[in-house]
């Protein structure tokens, strides 16, 4: 299945948190595509691909049509999308993305979780090499369908990975593709033009380095860290090159 499935199935640290977390993190990402590319979803590949994946987590309406609309007021704060790079303790690498509308008071908050957990902030490329930028769509079809000629078709379209994975709480199989960051919009065109029903639709990042196995202890020590980062309203996602 790949280095792209087993990074998934091993790391353990939460990447959206609880409930209120996960719309937080989609309304700001709702915001800034907005942002970008106007509120109209038919121009907006990003937003409309965000929409689903906001309808798969259960977000209410209400909380989606306000994201939109407070995205579109001329007095709406913008976020700055940003990265932090640091070491954690026992030596592994920690890239963390955030969406701020107050960057000093993010990389207040960053630094301090790293100092107090037995890490440093680093500078700008000190570990962002270990990671390679990456988009997934989970997906799946009502039709049947060959996986090898499934991937075979996608190629074409920026696909590095493919594989089927099942959701037990939902009782549902998908699809699972990731490609190069840059075919997200291709990619997005291939699922929506070919009738598969889109699930989710994110940016992620891959360690291309060999992952480092710690002990128990030290393990204990890393979660402690990544956890509490992830509790900043800031932070949208945490990577680190553990095992």
């Amino acid at each position: 299945m790949g280095r792209a499935f087993e990074f998934r199935k091993e790391r353990k640290f939460k990447r959206w948190g609880h409930m209120a977390k996960t719309f937080t993190k989609i309304g700001k990402e709702i915001t800034i595509a907005v942002k970008a590319g106007g509120p109209d979803v038919t121009g907006n590949p990003r937003l409309r691909a965000l929409l689903q994946t906001a309808r798969s987590e259960n977000m209410p309406k209400d909380n989606i049509e306000r994201a939109i609309k407070r995205a579109s007021e001329k007095d709406q704060a913008d976020y700055k999308e940003v990265v932090f790079e640091g070491r954690g303790p026992h030596g592994i690498a920690v890239l963390v993305e955030a969406a701020t509308d107050n960057n000093n008071r993010t990389v207040a908050n960053v630094r301090s979780y790293f100092t107090k957990h037995g890490g440093s902030l680093g500078t700008s490329g000190s570990v962002s090499f270990m990671f390679d930028r990456k988009c997934m769509f989970r997906f799946k079809s009502d039709k049947p369908y060959d996986l090898d000629e499934l991937e075979l078709e996608m190629i074409d379209f920026g696909v590095e990975e493919i594989f089927e994975e099942y959701d037990e709480e939902k009782e549902e199989k998908s699809i699972v593709v990731y490609g190069d960051f840059t075919a997200f919009n291709d990619l997005q065109k291939y699922i929506e033009d070919n009738g598969f029903e889109l699930l989710t639709a994110e940016f992620t990042r891959l360690p291309n380095v060999d992952p480092v196995e710690l002990s128990d202890e030290e393990r204990a020590d890393v979660d402690k860290l990544i956890e509490k980062i992830e509790e900043d309203d800031d932070v949208q996602n945490v990577y680190t090159n553990m095992k």
